[in-house]
């Protein structure tokens, strides 16, 4: 523990540089979800869209966003893991960083949910990393009971909602899109993502079924991740979804031109690419307000 309190941070700028312990609490998220399995994680979209998503929670900092490639590098200094390039010898910059080996005193601690809950914590509360706000927004985005602090944020006040929702929708947005359907579209199956020196992203957006401004439900199972065209059509009543996840395509709601097999029209009664886990599936409530409130309309 005293490693991640004691992290060496950047200062430059004047407040510190949040990149370690963002990086350290994805890292902490991954191995909940036992996607932590060897000494050695690679650099990914899939990592890099996770690391991300921590940009709209610090979104009241005036810095540009976070980019993977410099905590991933630079936490060698604090002894968590060793950068390495693609041969699997040690790296000497960020830019030839592929991988990272753990500290194996570190990788054991990963495998105990009891270290992990406390990591969690510390990397929230204990430094000073984070303001009162991101604070807030981290603890509901990691499931975190608040610690009592007297004379800090109301949990009444707008003050304090603004960050909640905030650590909401980047919650949501990590169960749907990232892991649940591991950037593919449901309607789709199409999966892209980019792997770039300074910008890493996937092409599927995180879609409420029973639209957020009615339900103000970012629960899972009330989401699909949908590539843009599909997430668009979705949100316009074009198709929906039968309770046993067949697609219906309203066909009098539009008229549409393209190639055989990718037109829209062309999906009608295909079964939606689902996550492998059942418990993030759709369930069937959020899919009837969605036939009725969008697809009838």
């Amino acid at each position: 523990m005293h490693k991640l309190a004691t992290l060496k941070i950047d200062r430059s700028r004047g407040d510190l540089a949040p990149h370690k312990p963002f990086l350290l609490l994805v890292v902490l998220e991954m191995a909940d979800r036992g996607e932590i399995t060897g000494f050695e994680l690679p650099l990914s979209p899939d990592l890099a869209f996770r690391f991300s998503l921590f940009n709209s929670v610090i979104a009241d900092r005036k810095r540009p966003p976070l980019e993977l490639r410099l905590p991933f590098h630079h936490l060698k200094t604090s002894g968590i893991w060793q950068p390495l390039m693609s041969d699997g010898q040690p790296s000497p910059h960020r830019n030839l960083t592929a991988k990272v080996r753990f500290d194996p005193a570190f990788f054991d601690c990963l495998r105990d949910p009891i270290f992990r809950d406390k990591a969690k914590r510390v990397l929230i509360e204990t430094p000073p990393y984070f303001p009162d706000d991101e604070r807030i927004a981290f603890r509901t985005m990691f499931r975190l009971q608040p610690i009592p602090t007297p004379g800090k944020l109301k949990e009444s006040g707008p003050l304090y909602t603004a960050p909640v929702e905030r650590g909401r929708d980047a919650r949501f947005r990590i169960e749907v899109v990232i892991v649940a359907y591991r950037h593919a579209c449901a309607l789709t199956g199409y999966r892209m993502t980019t792997l770039g020196k300074d910008r890493m992203e996937s092409i599927v957006d995180a879609a409420h079924i029973h639209e957020f401004r009615d339900s103000r439900n970012n629960d899972p199972r009330n989401g699909l991740a949908l590539c843009k065209n599909a997430h668009w059509q979705f949100d316009r009543g074009l198709w929906s979804i039968t309770d046993d996840f067949r697609i219906i395509v309203n066909r009098e709601k539009f008229l549409e031109e393209g190639v055989a097999g990718q037109r829209l029209a062309d999906f009608e009664g295909r079964r939606l690419f689902l996550p492998s886990d059942p418990k993030y599936w759709p369930v069937p409530t959020h899919l009837a307000w969605h036939r009725e409130h969008k697809l009838a309309r």
